[in-house]
C-alpha cells in the first residue's frame, strides 16, 4: 500500500511539474519576444522571399500571392525564441538524460543549421532559391538525424518499432532502427520546413502535434519526454500569437527545421513512429505535394497537378484567404491528433 502510494504521488508531482514546464514555456517565450523584436527591427532581419521554385524555374505565382507581403520587412528567426525557451527549461527540469539528452540535442543541432541558412538568406540580395543549396540543407540535417540513429540504437537501445492499434504487438527490426531514425526525421524536418509557408500555419499544426505527443508520453510514463513536449507546446503557442496573419514575425528555417527535427525524434522515442504520418498528416500532405508536383513536371513535360506547391500555396491561388486556408489546415490538424490518440490508446489498452 505504501508503495502504492508513492507511486501515485510521483505520479501526481510529474504532472504537476509538466503542466508548469508548459505554462513557463509560454511565460518565457513570451517575456524573450521583446527582446527579439528589438534586435530584430535593429539589425533589419527582414526575411528575403524566395524568387525561384526547387527545379530553377521563376516563382510568378508565389511571388504574385505574396510579393507585397514581403514589402513590410517581416523578421525571421523568430525560432530562437522558443529554441532558447525549450532548451533552458529541459536543462532546468533536470529531468532524465536518457530522455531528454537526444531529442534536445537534434532540436539545437538542427536549429544551427537553420541559422546559418537564415544568415545566407539575410545577407542575398533576394534573387534565386535565398539560403543554403537544398542539397547541402538536406545533407547537413541527414548527418545530425544518422548521428541521433546511432545513439538511439547503440546507447539508449531501441531495436524494434510498436505496430498501432495492436495491443503490445512490436517488430523487431535490429539496427535497421538507425537507417529508420534518420529516415523519419530528415523526412518530418524537411515536411515542417515546407508547411512554414502561411502566417501561423506552421506553428499551430506543430503545437498541435507536440500536444499530442505530450498526452502519448504521459501515458508510457515518459515525463521527461512529455515535459520536453509540454515546454515547447508552451513556447509555440507564445510564437503563434504573434504569427498569426498578419504575422509580425517568421521562425525562419532555424525554426521549422528544429521543429521538424524534435517531433521525428519524439515519435521514435515514444515508439509511435507509425502513428506519426496520422498525428502529423497535414505536414504529409504538405510535403506529398512538392514531390507529386515536381515529378509531374519531370514525367509529364512540365505539366503540373496543383498551380502551385506547397498545397497550401494551391488553396490561396484559387482563391482562399490565407488565413482561411490555415484555419482549416490547423482544423484538419486536430482531427488527424484526434485520430492518432486513439489508435495509440486502442494499442495501448485494447
Amino acid at each position: 500500500m505504501d508503495t502504492q502510494v508513492l507511486s501515485t504521488t510521483l505520479q501526481g508531482s510529474s504532472l504537476l511539474k509538466i503542466l508548469l514546464l508548459g505554462v513557463g514555456g509560454f511565460l518565457l517565450s513570451m517575456a524573450l519576444t521583446p527582446l527579439y523584436t528589438t534586435v530584430a527591427y535593429r539589425w533589419k532581419l527582414w526575411k528575403k522571399p524566395r524568387t525561384e521554385t526547387v527545379t530553377g524555374a521563376k516563382a510568378t505565382v508565389f511571388m504574385k500571392l505574396h510579393g507585397e507581403k514581403h514589402k513590410r520587412h517581416i523578421p525571421t528567426m523568430a525560432g530562437i525564441i522558443f529554441i532558447i525557451t525549450v532548451a533552458v527549461l529541459t536543462l532546468s527540469a533536470n529531468w532524465s538524460r536518457a530522455e531528454t539528452w537526444l531529442p534536445l540535442a537534434a532540436f539545437v543541432g538542427a536549429a544551427l543549421i537553420g541559422f546559418v541558412d537564415d544568415v545566407i538568406n539575410l545577407r542575398g540580395d533576394g534573387t534565386g532559391k535565398a539560403g543554403l543549396p537544398s542539397r547541402l540543407k538536406m545533407l547537413l540535417i541527414t548527418i545530425v538525424a544518422a548521428a541521433g540513429g546511432w545513439y538511439f540504437y547503440y546507447k539508449l537501445g531501441f531495436n524494434s518499432i510498436q505496430l498501432p492499434g495492436l495491443h503490445q504487438t512490436s517488430l523487431t527490426i535490429g539496427w535497421w532502427i538507425i537507417p529508420l531514425f534518420t529516415f523519419v526525421v530528415v523526412a518530418t524536418a524537411n515536411a515542417v520546413n515546407i508547411s512554414d509557408g502561411l502566417d501561423g500555419l506552421a506553428g499551430g499544426l506543430t503545437t498541435i502535434a507536440f500536444a499530442c505527443y505530450t498526452v502519448i508520453a504521459v501515458l508510457e510514463h515518459k515525463y521527461g519526454i512529455a515535459g520536453f513536449c509540454a515546454a515547447m507546446v508552451g513556447a509555440l503557442m507564445s510564437y503563434t500569437w504573434f504569427n498569426v496573419f498578419p504575422a509580425r514575425f517568421f521562425m525562419g528555417d532555424v525554426g521549422s527545421f528544429a521543429l521538424g527535427t524534435a517531433l521525428g525524434v519524439v515519435a521514435m522515442y515514444t515508439d509511435t513512429v507509425l502513428l506519426l504520418p496520422i498525428i502529423g498528416f497535414v505536414f504529409v500532405a504538405e510535403a506529398g505535394s512538392v514531390i507529386l508536383q515536381v515529378a509531374s513536371k519531370k514525367l509529364r513535360n512540365g505539366k503540373k497537378i496543383f498551380r502551385i506547391a506547397p498545397i497550401h500555396h494551391h488553396f490561396e491561388a484559387i482563391g482562399w484567404p490565407e488565413a482561411k486556408v490555415t484555419m482549416r489546415f490547423w482544423v484538419i490538424g486536430q482531427v488527424a491528433g484526434f485520430i492518432g490518440l486513439a489508435l495509440f490508446v486502442m494499442g495501448r489498452y485494447g
